[in-house]
Order: structure tokens, then sequence, then C-alpha cells
């Protein structure tokens, strides 16, 4: 995850169409208010509350709106990310909003509306959105979709990988060859990203004892947990807890 110096977050309007042009840096564009129409390497689509874009480092693209609008921009160094986040980013330049993410969006918009964001409260934030914008895994229409249906339903079962392959009829390395080519990934990578997802949920959520998580979760102990934490979003849980409970709190207050 995104160091609280590796980004810059900004409120921005834009007026008529921009000269095309690319920058030594990659951008989120994340309507707050009105539309922009933007043509990201050929690729044109018209963000408003319902669509965000990002803007890959080095990638020509411009942009232009005849009504009033304001955007919340965050510019950062790509190489900052996990590179699997930065290549499914790189992978889907327009991004539907949900309203988790348009509550997020809204939630720092307001904040820099009132002065700048402590670097401490962004770093917190970004985690969180950029869960809302990608982190959901795609379901693809193949052999897997059972296979996944069942692991969501109960990520905590015991689901070794010969396990995994008789629930839809593979073998153990036709089942490997199949989340590679449809996800990008292994199936023990896959189950461990869905544990931690229910962790997180759990942080965010409740006020259960981060012991009790990491063994609710399958963790050898609290520091497994926290290493897991560290690596996919940046913080400990107990930082991921208390941004997750601050942002419920604004949103209770707006």
């Amino acid at each position: 995850m995104l160091s609280s110096n590796s980004f810059a977050l900004s409120l921005r309007t834009y007026g008529a169409a921009s000269e095309r042009h690319c920058h030594d840096f990659a951008q989120l564009v994340l309507p707050l208010a009105g539309s922009l129409s933007i043509d990201i390497s050929g690729r044109e689509a018209l963000l408003d509350r319902r669509l965000a874009a990002y803007v890959d480092r080095d990638t020509h693209h411009e942009q232009g709106s005849k009504q009033t609008n304001q955007f919340l921009v965050v510019d950062f160094d790509p190489e900052g990310l996990d590179p699997r986040l930065a290549e499914r980013l790189a992978m889907r330049p327009f991004m539907p909003l949900t309203p988790e993410a348009n509550n997020l969006i809204d939630y720092m918009g307001t904040s820099l509306a009132k002065g700048a964001a402590s670097p401490s409260r962004v770093q917190l934030w970004t985690p969180l959105l950029l869960d809302a914008l990608v982190g959901d895994e795609p379901q693809p229409c193949s052999r897997l979709a059972g296979l996944l249906a069942a692991m969501d339903s109960d990520p905590f079962s015991d689901w070794t990988t010969a396990r995994m392959a008789a629930e839809c009829g593979l073998s153990v390395s036709r089942l490997h060859a199949l989340f590679h080519r449809e996800l990008n990934t292994t199936p023990g990578t896959w189950l461990s990203n869905l544990r931690l997802s229910r962790v997180r949920t759990w942080l965010a959520t409740t006020n259960l004892p981060i012991a009790e998580l990491a063994y609710r979760g399958g963790y050898a102990d609290q520091s497994a947990l926290t290493r897991a934490m560290r690596k996919a979003t940046g913080l400990t849980p107990a930082a991921y807890r208390r941004q997750a409970q601050e942002f419920r709190s604004k949103e209770r207050e707006s």
C-alpha cells in the first residue's frame, strides 16, 4: 500500500476540453458533483457519481466538461502499489462506483473542503477506497463458479487443493491452470484473500479482540494476522479497525 507521502489529493473542477497529454504519475479521478467526459488511450466515458477513472502513468488522455463539476483527484506513483493491484487498475480504467465507494469519496471530499487532510487520515482512508473500487474478485462463468461460491459460503472449512479439485470435477493440475488463466492467482492465494476479507469485515463491524479474530480466521496467532494485513493493506489490524470505525462514525453524523 502507499505511504502517506506517496500521493497527493486535491479537489478540482474541469472546463473545456484539455489538450491530449500524459504525466509520469498515475491518477484516480473520483466524482463529487457534475460530470466529465474523458478519453483514456482512445477509450471514452462520462464520469459521474456512477463511474470513476484510473489514468495510468505515461497514458495519453484528455478530458472536458460543459457543466459545473467537482472531482477528487488522487495523484500517486503506481510503483507504491502491490503489483497485482496496479495491474488490475491498469486493466480497468473505468470503474463503476458502489455506494460504499461514493461514501468514501464524499468523506474525503468534505475533509479536503475544510482544509488539508492529515497524512494519517489519508493513509487510513486509502486502503478502504481501493477495496471499494477494485476489491471484489471476478466471478467467472466457468467450472470454477460453483467452487468459488462454495468457498465463499464456508471459507474457513478445510479447503485443500484436492478437495477444491473434486468439488468441480477437475484434476489438481487443471484446477491450478484454470485459476491462473481466469483469476491470475492460485487456489491457495484466492482462499487466503477470501479469509482475510472476512477478517477485515469483522475488524470493521465488531469489537472482538484481534487475537480472537486471528484465531477465527485460521491464523497461527495475532502476529501472523498482522503480517497478512500489512502485506494486503499496509495497515495493522488495529489501524484498519480505527479507520473503519472512524469512517462509520462520520457517516452516521452526516
